[in-house]
């Protein structure tokens, strides 16, 4: 024992040698640019055309938006049926920030992206407030001294006069920062933008816009979260239905407030920016920080609020803090969908965004497994090309019997395989990491008991 002890251990061989010596990025990086690769061959070349390229695209935008919604209900467990309001909110945020540097409908060309930034760092800027202010503390320490001084029927009139006016305080101070970080914004958008090569801008516009329509879903799902988040299973599904339902409702009034939104007629003139590195790009960011937001610490915690709710609590984990990071970053992600989507078309329609065309993210989901990045960018292209292939197959004025037929499929699929294509199971780079071997000194034990076993026999 004491002549092993200094050896190192031997390498695997083989096979199994092999594949522990390749990191797991390798694989997962080769087949992702071999995809991007041959879409782009195949377009370019002429080998697919111009239906079938868009169909691509559409199936990168679904899996955009699929792994927004299996963060929340996959890994977090949240049931909701809200996540359209979302993809919608990124759609219609983007397109006017792109459209408005186009066609200038505003009256300037960067006005629009002033405003919604202005807007929401103005929100931040209340809710910062009213968490500086205390305001539920300061209510609750007045109650008591209240109480013990008046009535109780006397009490609650001051305490919400108290709050109310501490929240007006905190809305001023957002509106004064929002007006002043505008009038100093749209200056420097116009210097940096607007002298700078046309093609370049339009992609920096692009980029802005797809960042701040999925920050606006995020911050949006963040304040919707605040009081439904409280919900569970199928209480917070009716209610999340009940938002997309408002969404909806909203976008199709949208024109009495904003006349280029165009309301039920639907949005026109949106610049068609988006391609297919830009939609394959956007794809891959939004993988890799999933992926990487799930295995760390956050993510163990939100994976162990889905296990159990009550367990993650008693282990002090901050159960509501957790639950609304897991739903505004996928409300971010469907918002960055939705600026693909409205820039892949160049055309936006309230019909677009109903509570039916609410479940395909669901379904995609379940079809590819609760909990599986993998599954889910399986399922995104599976589904959508079914739906299209349909269109295809099916003869001339039968084309709607793809919503018959692909259901049908969806069906014998969870009777035959309820956990999805692949359950929990991930392929290559979105398993979880494993902690590599470190170099470490001969373990002293067994020289210890080689030594022990010199000195024996001399004390014998």
């Amino acid at each position: 024992m004491g002549l092993d002890a200094g050896l190192p251990s031997r390498a695997p061989q083989g096979l199994t040698g092999l594949r522990e010596r390749i990191p797991s990025w390798l694989p997962t990086l080769l087949v992702a640019v071999a995809i991007y690769a041959v879409v782009l061959v195949a377009s370019t070349s002429g080998w697919i055309n111009a239906y079938w390229y868009g169909v691509i695209q559409m199936a990168v935008v679904a899996a955009v938006s699929a792994l927004g919604l299996n963060l929340i209900y996959g890994f977090n467990g949240q049931f909701s049926l809200g996540h359209v309001g979302f993809y919608a909110i990124g759609a219609y945020t983007s397109a006017l920030i792109s459209k408005d540097f186009v066609s200038q409908w505003s009256g300037g060309p960067l006005l629009a992206l002033s405003w919604i930034i202005a807007g929401q760092v103005g929100v931040l800027s209340i809710l910062m407030l009213v968490n500086r202010m205390r305001v539920g503390h300061v209510r609750a320490s007045l109650g008591t001294w209240l109480s013990a001084r008046l009535a109780a029927r006397e009490v609650w009139p001051i305490q919400t006069l108290v709050s109310l006016v501490m929240v007006a305080v905190a809305i001023v101070g957002g509106v004064v920062v929002a007006w002043g970080l505008r009038m100093a914004l749209l200056p420097l958008l116009n210097v940096v933008l607007l002298n700078i090569p046309a093609a370049v801008a339009e992609q920096l516009v692009f980029i802005l816009a797809l960042v701040n329509g999925a920050s606006l879903a995020a911050l949006v799902g963040y304040l919707v979260g605040l009081p439904l988040l409280r919900l569970n299973s199928d209480y917070l599904g009716i209610a999340t239905l009940g938002f997309a339902i408002m969404v909806y409702t909203a976008l199709q009034n949208s024109d009495q407030v904003i006349a280029t939104m165009k309301g039920a007629r639907g949005m026109v003139a949106i610049p068609r920016w988006t391609t297919w590195t830009w939609g394959f790009g956007a794809l891959v960011v939004v993988a890799i920080v999933m992926r990487n937001m799930i295995h760390s610490s956050y993510g163990r915690g939100i994976l162990a609020i889905r296990e159990d709710e009550i367990a993650a609590k008693t282990m002090g984990i901050d159960v509501a803090r957790l639950k609304a990071l897991a739903f505004a970053s996928g409300a971010f992600f469907a918002g960055i969908a939705g600026g693909l989507y409205a820039h892949l078309y160049g055309f936006l329609h309230p019909s677009t965004f109903n509570f039916v065309k609410g479940f395909d993210p669901m379904i995609i989901i379940v079809f590819g497994g609760l909990g599986s990045m993998t599954g889910t960018l399986m399922a995104s292209g599976i589904f959508v090309l079914i739906i299209e292939g349909l269109r295809v197959v099916l003869p001339q004025g039968f084309e709607d019997w793809r919503f018959v037929v692909y259901p049908i499929l969806l069906l014998l699929i969870m009777l035959l395989r309820q956990e999805g294509l692949l359950g929990t199971r991930e392929w290559g780079w979105f398993r979880a990491p494993v902690p590599g071997r470190r170099r470490t000194e001969p373990d002293p034990a067994p020289a210890a008991a080689s030594a022990l076993g010199e000195e024996g026999p001399q004390h014998a």
